[in-house]
């Protein structure tokens, strides 16, 4: 038998226990933007003083990847990802007691952003790519990444019915009840290093030790050049999440038009992030990039051109969400291609601190907009010339050709 053939149910078992991981952590964490204005109405903070508050989970959440990546990658992702689910409910059921922008910070910024950046792409990509051999890691994490995409799709549609049903606090404690079902996800993900790709991680192990990857890595151009990219993704992504469901009442429209935007989102990236995971077995990563940030920058111009209809809106989703988080196998690719995979789930962490740097100025500066002018016009204008940057800026990335495996199977 093929041996492809015969670990190829393992790889695809742990891709998948992964996936459904991130789709609980991350179908929670997309979805919150559907309460700004239920708080806003219950606290009378103000939406720019609320914005606030989530943008701290934006720059939490991604400070806790090279962190939580750091760990599982020297103890295992086991009692991370325990200790990240519990983290998660906790700041979601907490939520409604708050009643200030300090507190809101604590809950939705700090604790649930934690228990969320525990239980993410660092941690879940690392872990699989270290336990399946390397022709499966690049189709891996596109499964994985389309599992984020899948929860959004789930999460957001069914968020905004707790919402209507149950109100914004029985949604919050529903959604922190629910996030402590993927518990049993985490013995999948404890599986041992596979003997298939054991001696990749043995050889890897004994390379390099951790403090001399990462100054390495922060004096290589090609590793800054996409971090830099990154920022621009987050910083994109944060606003809408955050501020789309504002920008849809701007317009007129019904609540429910920026819930089921925010589900296509995710459904469309579903297929994003599985073809980027076959694009990066085939095509260099960077190139990868280049297409998908230059694509948001002309779907940002032809949203701003056209009449703002719900159809507008759905149509802007299903392409927009087709790059959404897609960025994330082409990204972790690079981070591989030039260190390896001892120390990914760092290494990949360390970008993802810069997509949330992005992510918190996203977020923050959206709410800031929309108090200064009324309207986030500035905001779209800003994604629209860092899109355009962040496509040329991967450009001079240092990354080999992809060698495709043209050889015959052996039986």
């Amino acid at each position: 038998m093929n041996e492809n053939d015969k670990n190829f149910p393992a790889w695809l078992l742990l891709a998948l226990a992964a996936a459904a991981m991130l789709a609980t952590t991350m179908g929670a964490r997309q979805s919150l933007g559907l309460f700004l204005s239920p708080l806003n109405t219950a606290t009378g903070l103000g939406v720019a003083s609320i914005s606030l508050a989530m943008a701290v989970g934006q720059f939490v959440w991604g400070a806790v990847q090279p962190v939580a990546g750091a760990v599982a990658d020297r103890y295992g992702p086991g009692r991370v990802l325990v200790a990240g689910l519990f983290i998660l409910s906790a700041g979601l059921a907490l939520t409604p007691f708050m009643h200030s922008t300090f507190g809101l910070s604590l809950t939705l910024g700090l604790l649930m952003a934690a228990g969320s950046g525990a239980g993410s792409f660092s941690v879940l990509i690392g872990a699989v790519a270290l336990r399946i051999p390397a022709n499966h890691r690049g189709m891996a994490s596109g499964i994985i990444n389309a599992g984020g995409s899948f929860g959004q799709f789930v999460f957001a549609p069914v968020v905004q019915g707790l919402i209507l049903l149950a109100g914004w606090m029985g949604a919050l404690w529903a959604l922190a009840a629910i996030t402590l079902c993927a518990l049993p996800l985490v013995r999948v993900l404890k599986k041992p290093v596979s003997i298939a790709s054991s001696v990749t991680h043995a050889a890897e192990t004994g390379a390099e030790r951790l403090s001399c990857v990462l100054r390495r890595a922060l004096q290589d151009r090609s590793y800054l050049l996409l971090h830099a990219g990154f920022f621009t993704c987050g910083f994109h992504i944060a606003f809408l999440v955050t501020h789309l469901p504002g920008e849809v009442s701007l317009c007129g429209l019904p609540a429910g038009v920026a819930s089921w935007t925010l589900g296509i989102i995710g459904l469309s990236n579903i297929f994003g992030s599985i073809a980027a995971g076959w694009a990066v077995q085939r095509y260099r990563s960077k190139m990868v990039l280049f297409w998908m940030y230059g694509s948001r920058a002309v779907l940002i111009l032809v949203y701003l051109a056209a009449p703002k209809t719900e159809l507008t809106f759905y149509l802007f989703a299903a392409g927009l969400g087709f790059t959404w988080l897609a960025t994330v196998p082409p990204t972790a690719g690079v981070v591989s291609k030039l260190f390896g995979n001892r120390h990914l789930g760092t290494l990949f962490g360390l970008t993802l601190l810069s997509h949330q740097t992005g992510g918190f100025l996203g977020a923050w500066l959206g709410g800031l907009a929309l108090a200064r002018w009324g309207c986030f016009t500035p905001m779209w204008w800003a994604d629209i010339v860092l899109a355009a940057l962040a496509a040329v800026l991967n450009l001079p990335i240092r990354e080999a050709k992809v060698l495709r495996n043209t050889a015959p199977h052996t039986v």
